[in-house]
């Protein structure tokens, strides 16, 4: 169940993004590049962002999705205390949350629909952008029960790492696109802003 205050996060948002607002070079942390197209020198991650066998001490069983966003890292439990390990892209302040839900579907090249309030504020953006490379929301999607947040890929791979969206996780596509064929729709995912001491 989401938290009183991942709660009142997500009224909010329902109220005004059902897509995850993005920073980026040059622009403000909700405007969003749509049709940009990363070069392959932008889709190369830091090491320490990058897929990794990591250590992972947990009680959820394997398979279980994990999201620590003060760490700015998403985990899938392998069992016997390993794990593996992506870089991921948070909420800004405001907009980060905490709870447990499940994915509830998953879509490939996800089209996108920027909502009136969005482009209020950009009204630059598309009122509709097909799903490709150059897409917000990335190469997959992976919705979170029936709220608003999703597992995404992005257009704005320098982005991983950074406290940016409004409640989305977003990784590089090539690590959403590994993500995303490794999970099934039902799987738990348990959001934390920080590790249990």
């Amino acid at each position: 169940m989401i938290t009183r205050h991942c709660l009142s996060i997500a009224v909010g948002l329902a109220l005004s993004s059902p897509v995850c607002a993005h920073a980026q070079a040059g622009l403000q942390k909700d405007e969003e590049r749509p049709g940009y197209v990363p070069t392959a020198a932008e889709e190369q991650l830091d090491p320490v962002y990058q897929r990794q066998l990591v250590f992972f001490r947990t009680t959820e069983p394997p398979g279980t999705v994990v999201v620590y966003t003060s760490q700015r890292f998403l985990y899938v439990v392998q069992g016997n205390n390993r794990a593996l390990r992506y870089g991921i892209g948070v909420g800004r302040e405001g907009f980060q949350w905490a709870g447990l839900l499940n994915i509830t579907r998953k879509a490939e090249w996800p089209d996108w629909v920027p909502p009136p309030e969005m482009i209020s504020r950009q009204p630059y953006l598309p009122r509709f952008m097909a799903g490709g490379p150059g897409n917000p929301l990335g190469a997959r999607a992976l919705y979170l029960g029936n709220t608003i947040y999703r597992i995404h890929g992005t257009n704005q791979p320098w982005t991983i790492g950074q406290a940016v969206s409004s409640g989305c996780f977003r990784l590089a596509n090539n690590q959403v696109i590994d993500l995303y064929d490794r999970i099934p729709v039902g799987t738990r995912v348990v959001v934390r802003q920080a590790p249990a001491l």
